[in-house]
């Protein structure tokens, strides 16, 4: 988990005053805690009214994460994201709709998967009013580039310095063609777990990271995912066929997917999540070879 490799063991320890105070300010009731997060605890609700809803409580660290997600959903206001009905930055809590199962057990094929997904991130594309408070795509690229050093040698060099040298081109490149001026609301974490049922049909995302950047950075996360199914064939179909069905930069696309691979295979490794972290290395090792 998440929390624990950043040292909020502590406030696992708080967490079950910290949801019964928000039980008693937001007049609701806990219910079954909900698996698959991984930097948060999130559980069913029932508000006073009798109405269903998603308790979401964030881990506390450097980045301040609630804030950017209450961001997010604010602007968004239910458009390709579940709807907000109450935040409390302080204590890293939101209040949410409750939406149905995830993408990723819906059987869907993975070209019905990847269609949904972009029909969702397209949603939250948006532009941002000035002074808005989200990191830039310039310092997400920043970070990327930073993080993938530091685990890499953390790590004893898990995958070839061909391969990371491959990603810190890449990151580099993005972190140059930032421009403020066209830049719009971004997710920052699309994929099928985080895309869930709405009551209208289709899905809406969840658990927006929150980015004001170039689009190509969602669809560089969709890069990364299924890294066998990526091997199988040209892997430049996938960025070719984002491009195409979203009208966004070929290569910006790919070049945020090589940046986005490796971090997320260090991090993978990292936090012990195999064999995802090893499948999505081993792909950014075949690419730089």
């Amino acid at each position: 988990m998440k929390a624990m490799a950043a040292g909020a063991a502590r406030w696992i320890d708080d967490l079950p005053g910290i949801v019964a105070a928000l039980e008693r300010d937001w007049a609701i009731t806990a219910g079954r805690a909900l698996s698959g997060g991984t930097d948060s605890y999130v559980a069913e609700v029932t508000r006073a009214d009798g109405s269903p809803a998603v308790l979401k409580v964030i881990f506390p660290r450097d980045v301040p994460s609630a804030r950017n997600e209450t961001t997010v959903l604010r602007l968004a206001a239910g458009d390709g994201c579940a709807r907000l009905l109450r935040a409390d930055e302080d204590r890293n809590a939101l209040l949410l709709e409750r939406l149905g199962g995830t993408l990723a057990s819906s059987g869907l094929s993975v070209a019905a998967k990847r269609e949904i997904l972009c029909a969702a991130a397209q949603r939250v594309w948006r532009p941002v009013p000035p002074g808005t408070a989200l990191p830039s795509g310039a310092d997400v690229g920043e970070w990327l580039v930073s993080f993938i050093r530091r685990a890499w040698a953390e790590l004893r060099q898990p995958c070839s310095a061909q391969a990371v040298r491959q990603a810190l081109d890449c990151a580099g490149r993005r972190i140059a063609a930032h421009d403020r001026a066209r830049a719009m609301l971004v997710h920052g974490d699309v994929h099928e777990w985080n895309a869930l049922a709405a009551p209208e049909g289709g899905y809406r995302l969840v658990d927006p990271e929150g980015v004001i950047g170039e689009p190509e950075y969602d669809l560089g996360i969709l890069m990364r995912e299924d890294p066998a199914d990526l091997m199988a064939g040209d892997p430049r179909d996938r960025s070719r066929w984002l491009a195409g069905r979203t009208g966004r930069d070929e290569n910006a696309i790919w070049e945020w997917g090589v940046a986005e691979r490796m971090s997320t295979g260090l991090l993978c490794t990292q936090i012990g999540l195999q064999p995802q972290g090893r499948l999505l290395l081993a792909a950014a090792e075949t690419l730089a070879g």
